[in-house]
Formats: structure tokens, sequence, C-alpha cells
């Protein structure tokens, strides 16, 4: 059965592999009890696209239907800690507040492009919550876990997912947090 978000026909995600990274595609036949096959859909998007303003205006998807994702690190003790961060695209992540303090560390940054494509083996502009190292936390701002769904990357430029906000609360390592994004 296919679905429509804005001007985009949506499949089950599983149904079209081809347009995942290949650790989204795993993950997701992982979370079959926690996320049923329907509840996570797919659509095939321009990769020049991909970006979430040039994205919502060309496919006529809100802002506030889309959700952002991104990497941060920080250092403690020698050691990089990396998270990642799902906020609403009308809102941004407070790195250097609430994710700083939740990574304890003393500074929280935007990882550089290299290291979040290396660390996550998936496309910039395509990183997405779901497939993520399973070290890694996945801090939820809780408007974007109360959305009635949201479209975030595939881990690939070009595709989008969507998914219902509450399933943010049940991927690997999330932890919903109030007042991520400011």
């Amino acid at each position: 059965m296919t679905i429509r978000i804005g001007k985009l026909s949506v499949l089950p995600a599983l149904e079209r592999p081809d347009l995942l990274a290949p650790c989204v595609a795993a993950t997701l036949a992982e979370l079959a009890d926690k996320l049923p096959a329907d509840a996570v859909g797919v659509a095939e998007i321009d990769p020049d696209l991909a970006d979430t303003a040039a994205f919502c205006e060309r496919y006529g998807v809100g802002l506030s239907e889309s959700a952002n994702c991104v990497v941060v690190t920080g250092r403690r003790d020698g050691e990089s800690r990396y998270a990642a961060c799902v906020v609403l695209a009308t809102a941004r992540a407070d790195v250097n507040g609430v994710v700083r303090r939740q990574l304890d560390v003393r500074k929280a940054s935007f990882a550089a492009m290299e290291a979040a494509v290396e660390q996550t083996a998936m496309e910039y502009g395509g990183i997405t919550p779901i497939g993520l190292p399973a070290r890694w936390p996945v801090f939820v701002d809780a408007a974007a876990a109360a959305a009635a769904q949201v479209v975030v990357g595939s881990g690939v430029r070009r595709s989008k997912l969507t998914l219902p906000g509450p399933a943010l609360a049940r991927l690997p390592g999330a932890v919903i947090i109030d007042g991520l994004a400011r």
C-alpha cells in the first residue's frame, strides 16, 4: 500500500532496501518487533534536494514534519564520545548546553563531515537515527517524539524515511529530552 506525504509516494521501507543504507535496512529488520513493517516508510527523492530546506520546498513537506539528525562529538579523558540528536527542522539542537551535559564532556560540537560519515556508515546529508553504532546515545527532542509523523534521512541522500514520532523513542539508545531543541 502506498501512502503520500506532501508530494511523495511512500512505501514500506523494507520493500525498498535499495533506498536505504545497509546499516539502516539491517536495523529495521532487527526492530520488526518494536516497529511494525508498515510503520516506517521510504520515498525516493532527488539526492540534490536532500538538504532539509530544499527538500521541504520541493516535496511539499512542512518543516514541522521534517526532523534533522545531527552527529555531535566531544572528548573526555582522551576518549571521543559521539551521539546523534534528532530535532524538528523548525529548531536547532542545544549542542553546547543540553547535549554537552548529556555526553558529560567539557565541549560538544558537530562532528566533522568525514568523521560523521565514517562513524555512521551513512552518506552525509542522509544520516538517520536508525542504524547508528550501538554504543551511541540517540538524543530525541520531546517535540519530535510527540509528532504524529516525521520525515528523516534514510542513510543515503536519494531517499527519506517517514515514521511516527513516538517510534523514535523505541530506537536503540533513544533518550527523549524535553528542551533538547531551542
